[in-house]
């Protein structure tokens, strides 16, 4: 059996609307002693997990038995009956490979009884190869001549009707075998957890009519039973648990009663776990969710406000801030979700080669008992759609996903909804109302412990390098779990990689000047048919390394003891984690990168003025590209395409990328202008893995030697403002320390050759046009624009002069000024006049106090900026240098 305990999902509320409700089992009973309920053995089961089995026991199933015992004649007979309609998906997928205990009697722990489970927990058993459940355990403790037990019968009959008071909230059987271990001393039974799920198996679809009856929360009568497993029998999914050692949980020594109750409890909390990570939480309707969002003392104080601004009654108040609940607000379906994942299956299909995700078993093994907020990058529309379909058909819930209000779109925004969307407006500054119910929505997600998705970037990216982050949504997310710590929280990092985005097209027209086009429903339904014509080649998804909430606090804010805090105090260390953590996330995403074969091509066509490369020299450049990245991996996190460099050529003319022009003396590779621009996009997705490396290229571009020690201290001195921009994970030593190791490889590569002059080390790149020259300079053209862009700007604050522009001023002159270049010279791919990056920079200048601003809001800046240019000059070459200067414009002109 798999040796870990829970799902990694938080455990669920106790059942609310639609589920039978269990009986409030958690303290002691009536005639029990006050002090028993402060046992340190007995604890919350929404806190607790299974118990192992004892230290000295492995925790595994015992051998399966030789020869097969017979199975009971009704089973046969009812089970021959029934294997038309039933097929199974067991998971773990050979569970009896791990069974390797002998002599140790195995029972089966179902949720529920019900013929239908134990026809199909026999059969899972057989077909996996573990001891019958139809076979009496050793003295037949349970007498009933069989190895299973259910805590508790179905709670309603035919009609679905509940039942009275009187039933049961524990099995009478699990108490029997619990006695049967006090009295034989040797008995040790091995209690295996088996859940069943009739119509929600993963990687399964079925027909519309079938979602109907798929399994959720509610417990059924027998003839929606019957129904459930005629139309979704072959979408049976059986989850196997780890055992748990009842001979441990006796020798705990509480008393028989109360020994019952712990282990019902336990077993309880553990199948409501399984359920809400196969199909989700029991989810309140959203009318309920909204009135408790409305009754929290900080929204009613916030109507009272409301009324008090407009000069209103507090009712008139009070409807504005339910109409804003109700904007906001998700109305999750099941079977809308099922609907959903059934259409979406052939889509996928048509358009993609494939969805590759990497580390979901070690997301899986990171995240139990977390309350999880996916954070992905954000570069299509189909980032959600995608990222939730995927979880959705692995067995995992589908996060509750923030979403722009642009979106709420009709009919589109009501599915989006019915999928776990909830809608936000991009700006709430100066709308105390409005942010006060969006607060306590998001309080009350994190509370009830669903699953959240979130774009911290705020946007989509255009350039398709990471934005830098907007901390809205995770200081909402932090201030929610510092009013209620009971659940930790765990942010996921998830990087997805494209070969071919489908908004490609808008996205040229956004960066060449054009305003961004509204979303529309029209606009929607018109662009299907042209989607579903287009290969757009393979899709992955890779789950980063999981950023554990606790941690960043203990880190931040060593002085908080834990405690829950007031809903209106704000920590003055909160800002300040807020932003670490925004920085880690987007740090965590470039460390779980996948290099596809565009990447790789746009790495090297993109060096070269026409975008053109002889087929042999091309290869080469890949294979050095696939050598650095293997040999000086990034992060054990990144993926790079097993494809051969030739494969790779292959693969970019079958997706319509590379031209070929064939010519006797060697045919050549190149892309138009137009698929130029778009590749740009794809080359900044993976220029972070390939910093270093450029880095040393880019000393040598302009540069016939340079020692070693001066490219390590240029390194070191232009790494705060790499790291700013492309979220690189290093501190300088460790910049450095990797800057070291490329260079060990570009000498025995043959691209730099070593000298010794003294006790000091030169490095020197060949003379003239060669092989090794062409593919150094192709290697370093990546990151050659962003120096030219930092010139740009310490250009034009030293032309204005200290204390003459304000930082919004020298944005604008540095973006004219790079748009100006672009159009006298070489043109330059679409972010080189990118607002965004020229801001990031004049922040890092800030930051480092290389400027600051005066009294009068202007930037200030001593000599020190100067020796800051000096050292760019080593980069660039003097001509780019004197044309960056001559373009660069004193004043900005004033408005017309």
């Amino acid at each position: 059996m798999p040796n870990q305990t829970s799902l990694p999902f938080p455990d669920p509320e106790p059942p609310r609307a639609g589920r039978e409700p269990q009986a409030p089992d958690v303290g002691p009973a009536a005639d029990e002693p006050a002090h028993a309920a402060a046992s340190p053995r007995e604890t919350d089961p929404a806190q607790t997990e299974l118990p192992i089995a004892a230290a000295d026991a492995p925790r595994t199933l015992p051998a399966r038995r030789a020869p097969p015992p017979r199975r009971p004649l009704w089973a046969r007979l009812l089970g021959r009956a029934l294997a038309p309609w039933i097929e199974l998906t067991i998971e773990p997928e050979k569970p009896a490979e791990h069974d390797t205990t002998a002599g140790r009697p195995v029972c089966y722990v179902l949720e529920d009884y019900g013929l239908s489970n134990a026809l199909i927990l026999e059969r899972a058993c057989r077909e996996a190869g573990l001891p019958s459940p139809l076979q009496p355990l050793p003295g037949d403790p349970l007498g009933r001549k069989r190895a299973y037990v259910a805590l508790s019968r179905r709670h309603t009959n035919a009609l679905g009707l509940a039942p009275g008071p009187e039933h049961k909230t524990h099995s009478g059987s699990l108490a029997r075998l619990l006695d049967a271990h006090r009295l034989d001393p040797s008995l040790d039974v091995q209690l295996v957890p088996v859940s069943i799920f009739v119509g929600r198996a993963p990687d399964r679809s079925t027909g519309w009519f079938s979602v109907l009856f798929s399994e959720n929360w509610t417990i059924v009568g027998r003839f929606r039973r019957l129904l459930a497993i005629a139309l979704n029998g072959r979408n049976t999914l059986v989850r196997f648990s780890p055992p748990v050692s009842l001979r441990g949980v006796v020798d705990e020594g509480l008393p028989p009663e109360r020994t019952v109750r712990k282990l019902s409890r336990v077993l309880r909390a553990h199948f409501r776990r399984i359920r809400a990570a196969i199909i989700g939480p029991d989810l309140s309707t959203r009318r309920l969710l909204v009135d408790r969002v409305l009754a929290a003392p900080s929204v009613r104080e916030a109507i009272a406000d409301q009324a008090r601004r407009d000069g209103t009654s507090t009712e008139e108040a009070w409807k504005k801030a339910h109409a804003i609940a109700y904007e906001i607000a998700a109305d999750y379906s099941h079977p809308v979700v099922r609907s959903a994942s059934f259409l979406l299956q052939p889509v996928w299909n048509r358009i993609y080669r494939g969805v590759l995700v990497h580390h979901l078993e070690q997301f899986k093994q990171d995240a139990p008992g977390h309350e999880v907020i996916y954070v992905p990058c954000h570069r299509s529309h189909m980032d959600y759609l995608l990222l939730s379909w995927f979880l959705y058909t692995r067995g995992i819930v589908p996060p509750h996903i923030v979403a722009g209000i642009n979106l709420n779109l009709p009919v589109i925004g009501t599915l989006l909804r019915k999928g776990g969307a909830f809608f936000i407006r991009r700006s709430i500054r100066g709308n105390a109302l409005y942010s006060t119910v969006l607060g306590e929505y998001v309080a009350q997600l994190v509370a009830d412990g669903y699953s959240i998705e979130y774009f911290i970037e705020g946007g989509r990216s255009r350039t398709g390098r990471l934005l830098p982050p907007k901390g809205g949504m995770l200081a909402m997310t932090l201030r929610a779990y510092l009013r209620a710590p009971t659940r930790p929280v765990l942010f996921q990092p998830v990087y997805i990689g494209y070969e071919k985005l489908m908004e490609g097209r808008s996205y040229l027209d956004e960066l060449s000047g054009k305003p961004k086009e509204k979303e529309s429903i029209w606009q929607l339904l018109v662009g299907i048919p042209r989607v579903l014509r287009q290969n757009f080649g393979q899709v992955v998804v890779n789950f980063g390394e999981p950023i554990r909430l606790d941690d960043v606090l203990a880190q931040h804010a060593p002085d908080w003891d834990g405690r829950p805090l007031p809903e209106d105090e704000k920590p003055a260390w909160l800002a300040a984690t807020v932003d670490t953590l925004a920085q880690r996330i987007q740090v965590n995403i470039n460390r779980a990168a996948d290099v596809n074969p565009i990447n790789l091509l746009a790495l090297a066509l993109l060096s070269t003025p026409k975008h053109a490369m002889g087929e042999g020299d091309l290869l080469q450049q890949i294979a050095l590209c696939k050598t650095l990245l293997a040999e000086l991996p990034y992060s054990e996190r990144v993926t790079v395409t097993p494809h051969t460099p030739v494969e790779i050529v292959a693969h970019g003319e079958e997706i319509g990328v590379l031209q070929r022009t064939r010519h006797p003396l060697g045919d050549v590779l190149s892309v138009d202008d137009e698929t130029a621009v778009l590749l740009s996009y794809y080359r900044n997705n993976v220029l972070h893995l390939f910093t270093a490396a450029a880095w040393i290229a880019c000393c040598f571009q302009n540069n016939r030697r340079m020692s070693q020690a001066r490219v390590l201290q240029l390194g070191r001195s232009v790494y705060p403002f790499l790291q700013a921009e492309l979220f690189l994970p290093w501190d300088e030593d460790g910049f450095v320390e990797r800057l070291a190791r490329t260079i060990g490889l570009f000498i025995r590569e043959g691209l730099l050759e070593p000298i010794e002059d003294g006790e000091e080390r030169i490095l020197a790149r060949y003379a003239g046009q060669s092989d090794e020259v062409f593919r150094l300079r192709a290697i370093g053209h990546s990151l050659q624009q962003a120096f030219e862009r930092y010139y740009i700007a310490i250009s034009v604050l030293a032309k204005n002069g200290s204390g003459v522009l304000s930082a919004g001023e020298l944005e604008t002159l540095c973006q004219l000024a790079a748009q100006r270049l672009s159009l006298l010279y070489a043109p330059a791919a679409p972010e080189f006049f990118d607002r965004t990056l020229f801001r990031g920079f004049i922040q890092k200048l800030r930051e480092l106090k290389l400027v600051w601003t005066d009294e009068a809001g202007k930037l200030a800046f001593d000599e020190r900026l100067a020796a800051w240019a000096k050292d760019a000059k080593v980069i660039l070459g003097r001509e780019l240098r004197h044309s960056i200067e001559k373009v660069s414009p004193e004043t900005a002109k004033p408005a017309a």
